[in-house]
């Protein structure tokens, strides 16, 4: 998709204005500082963009209030003592050193056992643990998919999951393709269930409007309070660009 981008100020904060060839205007604000982006039909003039961002001020200072609310962990370097999160739940890592192959265990309910060949790199030792990660929402998506697809109507082609820095999933409408973001390993499985229901109703509303609320309430009626609960969770510590 050909699109072009620049930014505009507007009362005091800066906008990136992502123009595409779609129908409609979408605002978003991304964690972890509160970045404003919209992506707006190549027609749509620059003053249309700012009355519509200045309509949304009220809601875009809740959601930067709301980032800066938000626990943030310190960036993570894998070793003895530091605290990880597994569904939620928060455990200490022990990190041992030996021979063999790598592996990560859950030990006593508390702890999260990282085997590696000694002297890992840093880059190593994230690469276990991601694989791990990646496996935990391999065994647990298919199961709520599966629920909800007789539950919403709706058919999933396929789905993925990657690192994504600004969304918790994404949803290709077109080829009914449903990505999810790696962190999620590390939410409550209701936090979980939550996004895969969100992208799934987009294969019935692809915006974010009335119809789309509609959708949700009627489908799981009580998905603000796991919103707020995703909300809630800590964030990683991440190198924040978009």
């Amino acid at each position: 998709m050909n699109t072009k981008r620049h930014r505009m100020e507007v009362s005091g904060m800066s906008v990136q204005v992502v123009r595409k060839d779609i129908k409609n205007l979408h605002l978003a604000v991304y964690p972890p500082d509160g970045s404003i982006r919209v992506a707006a039909p190549f027609q749509l003039k620059d003053d249309a963009i700012r009355l519509a961002v200045i309509s949304r001020l009220g809601w875009i200072r809740k959601r930067r209030a709301n980032f800066e609310q938000q626990e943030r962990q310190s960036e993570r370097h894998l070793v003895t003592g530091e605290t990880h999160y597994v569904q939620g739940r928060r455990y200490r890592l022990d990190v041992v050193e030996g021979r063999g192959v790598p592996s990560i265990r859950i030990r006593n309910n508390t702890r999260l056992e990282l085997k590696i060949p000694t002297g890992t790199p840093l880059k190593k030792r994230q690469e276990v643990l991601d694989r791990w990660y990646r496996n935990i929402l391999r065994v647990q998506i298919p199961a709520i998919i599966s629920k909800w697809e007789s539950i919403v109507g709706v058919r999933v082609a396929t789905w993925g999951i990657k690192r994504m820095k600004t969304r918790w999933g994404t949803c290709n409408t077109l080829n009914r393709r449903i990505w999810l973001n790696l962190e999620l390993a590390k939410k409550t499985p209701t936090c979980v269930e939550y996004i895969v229901v969100h992208e799934m109703i987009h294969l019935l509303e692809h915006n974010h409007n009335h119809r789309f609320a509609a959708y949700m309430d009627r489908f799981m009626p009580g998905w603000r309070m796991r919103r707020e609960e995703l909300n809630r969770a800590p964030l990683s510590h991440e190198d924040w660009t978009y």
